[in-house]
C-alpha cells in the first residue's frame, strides 16, 4: 500500500496545488496546508525521513530569512512608497502633462512616460496604478478622452514597473532561478522600454486615425507657462537621481542589485528632504507600507519554500521532468506550452503566486531544453525569465482577477465603469502579447544587453 502511494505521491501533490490556488483560501496558508499534509504522507512511506522534516525551519531561515539578495526588496518598496509619499512622482506627471497638453493624445503620451519614469525609479506597481488614476483619469475625462482608452493607458503605463528593474518580481525571480540578479536586470531592460515604446506608437496612431477620442488642450496662456522650464527641470531632475543612483549603479558595476536598493533608498529620503516634505508621519506611513507589503510576500514565499522543498523530497521536480519530456510536444513545443499555462493562470492570480509557486516546477524542464542555435544553453534561463516576465504583465490586466483594474477601479469610482475598463485593456494584452512573440523569435532583444554590459 505505502508503494502504491508513494508512486502517486508527486501527481497528487501537484494536483492538489492546482486544486487548492482554485479554492480562494490564502494562498500562503494554502501552500503550508499542501506542505504538512503531503509531508505526513511521505513520511509514513518512507519517501522522507524524520531528519528532513527537522531540516525544514533551517531550509526556510537560510534561503528565504536570511538572503542578502532579498534584502534588495524591501528596500526597493521603501524608496518607492517615499517616492509616492513626498509627491515627487506627483510632480513630474503635472509637469508632462502640462508639457503635453497640445499635442493629439499629449496626456495619455504623458501617462506613459511618467509610468516608464516611475518603473525605472521605484518598480510599486499597487501605488503607480492608484496614482495616475487619481492624477490623470479626471483630466483625461475633462479633457473628453475617451475612457477605455484612459482606462487602458493608466492600467498598463503603471504596470511597467514588475518588468522595468529595479522590479521587485525580478529579485523574488533571480533568487528562485539562482541566477545573477544584476544580468536579469540589465536582460531586463530593453524588453521593457519596447514594450513602452509599443504603447506609445499604439497610442499616437490611434490619436492620428481617431481624433475624437484623444484630443488635444488649448495652448498653456502666458500666466500657465510662467516658470514651466524651471519647474521640468526641478520634477524631472529628482525621478533622474533616482534612476542614475539605481540602475546606474549596477550597469556601472559600481554596486549589487542589492546594494543599490540602499543607495536609491537614501537618494529618496536625500530628495525628500530637499523638496521639503520628508517628515516623521511620511516617513513612518512608508515605513508601515513597505513592511505590511513585505510580511505579505515573505509569508507566501515561506510556504513556497516549503511546498518546494517536500515536493522535491517526494520525487515531485523527476515527476515534472519526466511528463514534461512524455508529452509529444518537443522543447518549443514545451515553450509553448508552458507559455500558454501562465497566460491562463494570470486570468485567475497574481505574480506572486505563479512566479513563487510555478517558477520552481518549471525551471528544471527549461534547463534541460535544447533549442538548437537559438539559444545558448548558458542563456536559457535569463530568456526564459525575461518571457515569463512580459508574460505575467497580462496577469495584471486580464479579468476577472487582474489586479491593476481592481487598483484603477478603487481609485476612478464611477469615473470609470467596468465594461469601459475591460475594453481599454484589451489593446493593451495584445501589445504585451506581441511583445512577448519577439522576444520569443529574437531572444538578442532580452540578452544583447546583458552581453555587452556583464563582461
Amino acid at each position: 500500500m505505502a508503494e502504491l502511494v508513494s508512486s502517486v505521491l508527486p501527481g497528487a501533490m501537484f494536483l492538489s496545488l492546482i486544486v487548492a490556488l482554485f479554492s480562494g483560501a490564502p494562498v500562503a496558508i494554502m501552500l503550508m496546508g499542501v506542505s504538512l499534509v503531503f509531508g505526513l504522507i511521505a513520511l509514513w512511506t518512507g519517501d522522507m525521513r524524520p531528519i528532513h522534516a527537522t531540516l525544514l525551519p533551517n531550509r526556510i531561515f537560510s534561503g528565504t530569512i536570511d538572503n542578502a539578495v532579498l534584502v534588495a526588496a524591501p528596500m526597493f518598496i521603501f524608496m518607492g512608497l517615499i517616492m509616492e509619499k513626498t509627491r515627487i512622482a506627483e510632480d513630474l506627471l503635472l509637469t508632462l502633462q502640462r508639457l503635453m497638453r497640445v499635442v493629439p493624445g499629449g496626456l495619455a503620451l504623458a501617462v506613459v512616460l511618467m509610468g516608464t519614469i516611475l518603473a525605472a525609479a521605484t518598480g510599486i506597481i499597487g501605488a503607480s496604478v492608484v496614482m495616475l488614476t487619481m492624477l490623470a483619469i479626471p483630466t483625461m475625462l475633462e479633457r473628453g478622452y475617451d475612457k477605455g482608452l484612459s482606462a487602458g493607458t493608466v492600467a498598463s503605463a503603471g504596470t511597467l514597473g514588475i518588468l522595468i528593474p529595479p522590479s521587485v518580481m525580478l529579485v523574488f525571480m533571480g533568487d528562485l532561478l539562482s541566477v545573477s540578479l544584476g544580468r536579469l536586470f540589465v536582460a531586463a531592460l530593453l524588453p521593457g522600454l519596447l514594450l513602452s515604446a509599443c504603447y506609445v506608437a499604439y497610442i499616437v496612431v490611434r490619436s492620428f486615425l481617431q481624433p475624437a477620442i484623444a484630443p488635444a488642450a488649448p495652448p498653456l496662456t502666458a500666466g500657465e507657462s510662467k516658470g514651466l522650464w524651471l519647474e521640468t527641470l526641478k520634477s524631472v531632475l529628482a525621478p533622474l537621481v533616482m534612476i542614475v543612483a539605481v540602475l546606474g549603479s549596477i550597469l556601472g558595476g559600481i554596486a549589487t542589485p542589492t546594494e543599490a536598493s540602499g543607495v536609491g533608498v537614501a537618494a529618496a529620503l536625500l530628495l525628500g528632504i530637499l523638496r521639503g516634505r520628508l517628515n516623521r508621519p511620511v516617513l513612518q506611513s512608508s515605513m508601515d507600507g513597505s513592511i505590511r507589503s513585505l510580511g505579505m510576500l515573505f509569508f507566501i514565499f515561506v510556504g513556497a519554500t516549503a511546498f518546494a522543498y517536500i515536493f522535491r523530497k517526494v520525487g515531485g521536480e523527476h515527476f515534472i521532468v519526466e511528463t514534461a519530456r512524455s508529452l509529444p510536444f518537443g522543447d518549443w513545443g514545451l515553450l509553448f506550452a508552458i507559455m500558454g499555462m501562465i497566460f491562463v493562470m494570470g486570468f485567475f492570480f497574481d505574480w506572486i503566486e505563479i512566479t513563487l509557486i510555478m517558477l520552481p516546477i518549471f525551471a528544471p524542464i527549461v534547463e534541460l531544453m535544447d533549442l538548437g542555435d537559438h539559444v545558448a544553453k548558458t542563456q536559457m534561463i535569463y530568456w526564459f525569465a525575461i518571457l515569463v516576465s512580459l508574460n505575467l504583465q497580462t496577469s495584471f490586466l486580464t479579468p476577472p482577477f487582474g489586479f491593476a483594474l481592481f487598483y484603477l477601479k478603487g481609485a476612478a469610482g464611477n469615473m470609470l465603469p467596468m465594461r469601459d475598463i475591460y475594453r481599454g485593456v484589451a489593446p493593451f494584452v495584445l501589445l504585451q502579447l506581441l511583445l512577448l512573440g519577439l522576444v520569443i523569435a529574437f531572444p538578442e532583444i532580452a540578452l544583447w544587453l546583458p552581453d555587452k554590459v556583464m563582461q
